[in-house]
């Protein structure tokens, strides 16, 4: 009876509603007093943000109100700005203790705190590109190389433009799948630059020209920054954490996953220091592991029985536009409508709602 009252359960509190923290407090919910802390309202499929410049309705169903799938859990949508060995300090003044704690923060990103807002982000993206005739899209990373593709299939009268200061697009997977992108970009006629920047000083959107770093100029009537974001960690260097980083501002994690020299302090997602490529399905896989052992701890199971997480070899999917793409898996690299189908149409929408207990197609009135 004291179990149901809540009196004898263990508070655990998730810091962070992206990939990884919402899976992980989805799965949580109903066996703790739980807490998830994330400074916006809702869940964000971030790998499906570029097609929902393209078409904003496309955001009705990857933004997703963090209360449509954690029914059981407190919402605070705050910063965390500090954590001691028994509590978490939000940046509007709350205290909320914890018996277990994951930290899953990801990459800092600016977004707004509500849903309504940020499809509103989504509808002013997407007029720029309609009303622009010329596109530079400034990073050949796969955010880049992902918003190029969408563009080029959308609008292709459109002229896009892509620089990229490395010596070939995609650096984080092989040589083969980089070329092979290339030469579906150039197909598109989008025009990729290399080995060059952009000085974006000064510069609004709005028929502009740009200079590259080795004096050219072009035309173009907006501009989209798609290089790497910082690090969700910052605001730990401060807390009980600071000696848990390593010198890339990353959270040192055992292969149980919690934070090296805790019992019970978790983190997931892109914030640790796991040797492997940050994506979302391995931030993802993370979150299962990490409940799984926090299930463990909670029923008062052994340490003994803990479950392991291994880093994964590099596997990429690259979607180019709405039916093609590459991939690289760990013996092979594939490009054309395969990988599309694998990814391009839906962009594991409606596969990431359903393991959020979600409708993969919402019905609205």
């Amino acid at each position: 009876m004291e179990l149901a009252l809540g009196r004898e359960r263990k508070k655990v509190v998730v810091i962070g509603g992206g990939v990884a923290g919402s899976l992980l407090a989805k799965s949580l919910q109903f066996l703790a007093d739980f807490t998830l802390i994330d400074e916006k309202e809702y869940f964000e499929i971030p790998w499906a943000s570029l097609r929902a410049m393209v078409e904003p309705s496309f955001a009705e169903r990857s933004v997703i109100n963090h209360r449509d799938y954690l029914t059981n859990g407190q919402i605070i949508a705050s910063r965390a700005i500090n954590v001691s060995d028994t509590e978490v300090l939000t940046a509007t003044g709350r205290l909320i203790p914890y018996d277990y704690l994951v930290i899953a923060t990801g990459h800092a990103d600016r977004v707004p705190k509500t849903k309504t807002e940020r499809l509103g982000q989504f509808q002013e993206e997407n007029q720029k590109i309609r009303s622009a005739n010329s596109i530079l899209i400034v990073g050949g990373g796969p955010t880049g190389v992902e918003l190029a593709g969408e563009i080029a299939v959308d609008y292709p009268d459109k002229k896009v433009t892509l620089v990229h200061t490395g010596s070939r697009l995609l650096e984080f997977i092989g040589p083969k799948a980089a070329n092979k992108t290339l030469n579906w970009l150039k197909s598109r006629r989008v025009e990729v630059i290399l080995e060059q920047s952009v000085s974006l000083n000064n510069i609004s959107d709005g028929s502009k020209t740009y200079q590259t770093s080795e004096g050219g100029t072009f035309e173009a009537d907006c501009h989209f920054l798609c290089t790497g974001k910082r690090l969700g960690s910052a605001w730990l260097k401060e807390t009980v954490l600071e000696n848990s980083m390593d010198g890339n501002g990353r959270l040192m994690v055992d292969e149980n996953l919690r934070v090296k020299g805790r019992k019970n302090i978790f983190a997931i997602g892109d914030i640790t220091n796991i040797p492997e490529i940050k994506q979302g399905y391995l931030a993802q896989k993370q979150a299962l592991v990490a409940a799984k052992n926090l299930k463990l701890l909670l029923a008062g199971g052994k340490e003994s029985k803990l479950a392991t997480y291994e880093p994964h070899s590099v596997m990429a999917l690259v979607s180019l536009g709405r039916k093609h793409g590459v991939a690289q898996f760990p013996l092979t690299t594939i490009s054309g409508r395969i990988p599309g189908l694998i990814k391009s149409k839906d962009l594991f929408v409606g596969k990431t709602r359903k393991q959020l207990g979600l409708e993969p197609h919402p019905v609205h009135d």
